[in-house]
């Protein structure tokens, strides 16, 4: 009995396997687009050597995530997916790694850069106001540690839609859970080290100015030093917690 339930949910994986090939390879040669409706059950059965249970139960896992919708009197239907759900797989799936903050940020960092880059080349007049708005929003919660991380957030936001690349945002915008976790943790910093304030702002404006200027090497190399200059006053602030429980005990 146990191995015909093992056999069974063999299948079941390998039907799925074949439906969600089935579809990422049209849509990857551009034959299937968002908008277009997939051949009957009982074709998609023939076509890929399956069962119509099988078809079925491999659609209905595809709805949940989102890339196929299934429509009464109209059958189903290839949807865009909400990629905002990455950000909820990424946060589950870093947040308990050990060294998930330096892993993060090397990856950030991976990407801003890029996206900075890019900026410097695409950025719109509506764009420089996005980061203008953010950059003013800085300023005023920089004694705020909830939305002063969020608006630190949304200005490397801002600067990652600048890019006008879409994988970019993509990936930005799936650790975006951790992300602001770590913005809010630095503006945390604050206050152990007032000398961040100064920081902050004036960084972030040398920012937004190389980014104007449409200079990517200055751009990326103040960006660079500006996430440098964050991590190091992480650092300190790591090192004083472990001075202050040495003394204590």
């Amino acid at each position: 009995m146990q191995g015909m339930e093992l056999k069974r949910a063999a299948e079941g994986e390998k039907g799925f396997q074949k439906v969600f090939a089935f579809l990422r390879d049209r849509l990857i040669a551009g034959s299937l687009k968002p908008g277009d409706r997939l051949v009957s059950e009982r074709e998609l059965a023939t076509q890929l050597g399956v069962s119509r249970p099988l078809v079925r139960e491999a659609l209905r896992a595809l709805t949940m995530l989102g890339i196929v919708e299934i429509r009464d009197r109209i059958g189903t239907v290839v949807t865009r997916p909400d990629v905002s759900v990455l950000n909820d797989f990424f946060t589950f799936a870093l947040a308990q790694q050990a060294d998930m903050v330096d892993d993060v940020m090397q990856a950030r960092i991976a990407i801003e850069c890029q996206a900075i880059r890019l900026a410097c080349e695409r950025a719109s007049i509506a764009d420089f106001e996005r980061l203008q708005r953010a950059l003013a929003k800085i300023s005023e919660t920089i004694d705020e540690a909830d939305t002063g991380g969020m608006a630190d957030f949304e200005f490397h936001r801002a600067i990652v839609l600048a890019s006008h690349s879409e994988t970019l945002a993509v990936l930005h915008n799936s650790m975006a859970g951790l992300l602001t976790h770590s913005h809010r943790s630095r503006r945390e910093l604050v206050q152990a080290f007032p000398s961040m304030k100064t920081y902050l702002i004036d960084d972030h404006k040398r920012i937004f100015d190389a980014i104007v200027a449409r200079d990517p090497e200055r751009s990326d190399t103040t960006l660079r030093r500006h996430f440098a200059i964050g991590d190091e006053y992480r650092r300190r602030a790591v090192v004083g917690q472990k001075d202050s429980r040495q003394i204590s005990h």
